[in-house]
């Protein structure tokens, strides 16, 4: 049985998912949509309501991992036609970045009041609103890092494919395809689960704590 503190606290942190990661979508179609690109606006979802953006099984799995500790959640990827775009390569990459970018213009503002609270040297009062402006503060930073991770199907594969004269390489993408979903989800499901370390923590637990010291200063 679930106590009433672990309920508000996994429904705190629920919200706090769903909101970021509506938001998170929303900018991606946005951008599309500025770029010229009709796709996501046809599909309505250029707009900041969470149930546009809502993934069945991602939000099943979210509201799991709430309760658990445990596993991985997603929001429905905003689907775009690059054909469109004005300027297809810098409109690829920024489409893509600006879902990261979203979350950590977030975690800033949330992160605003409770610096506010820090610096009068005070302790932060055990309340709601401190719970659930810390969870966006946290949640913002964590998707950010995570959506950055240069693995399909994840937003930093898109941004990576930048760097390259082709933007859409066939040798890049035939690696991301069918290698990236597999490097992900074996890192962060299977291997611990066999009891292994997942080496993507290596990379994002230190940018994690680096983010939330810069922007806490805790």
């Amino acid at each position: 049985m679930f106590d009433l503190e672990t309920l508000i606290s996994a429904v705190i942190w629920i919200l706090a998912i769903l909101l970021s990661l509506a938001v998170h979508e929303y900018a991606h179609a946005k951008y599309a949509d500025w770029a010229g690109d009709p796709t996501p606006r046809s599909q309505g979802r250029v707009t900041l309501n969470p149930i546009a953006h809502l993934d069945p099984l991602g939000t099943i799995l979210i509201i799991f991992m709430a309760f658990s500790g445990y596993g991985i959640g997603w929001g429905k990827p905003v689907p775009v036609n690059p054909g469109y775009f004005r300027s297809p390569r810098r409109d690829w990459v920024l489409c893509a970045f600006w879902g990261p970018l979203s979350n950590i213009i977030l975690a800033v503002i949330f992160a605003i009041p409770l610096r506010l609270m820090l610096a009068s040297g005070e302790r932060l009062p055990d309340s709601v609103f401190v719970d659930f402006t810390l969870s966006m503060v946290l949640a913002n930073i964590g998707l950010a890092i995570f959506n950055m991770i240069p693995l399909h199907p994840l937003d930093g594969s898109k941004v990576l494919s930048g760097v390259f004269p082709d933007i859409y390489d066939r040798r890049y993408w035939g690696f991301q395809m069918v290698y990236g979903p597999i490097i992900l989800f074996g890192s962060i499901l299977i291997l611990p689960l066999i009891g292994l370390p997942n080496p993507l923590r290596f990379i994002l637990l230190p940018a994690r704590e680096f983010l939330v010291d810069l922007l806490l200063g805790i």
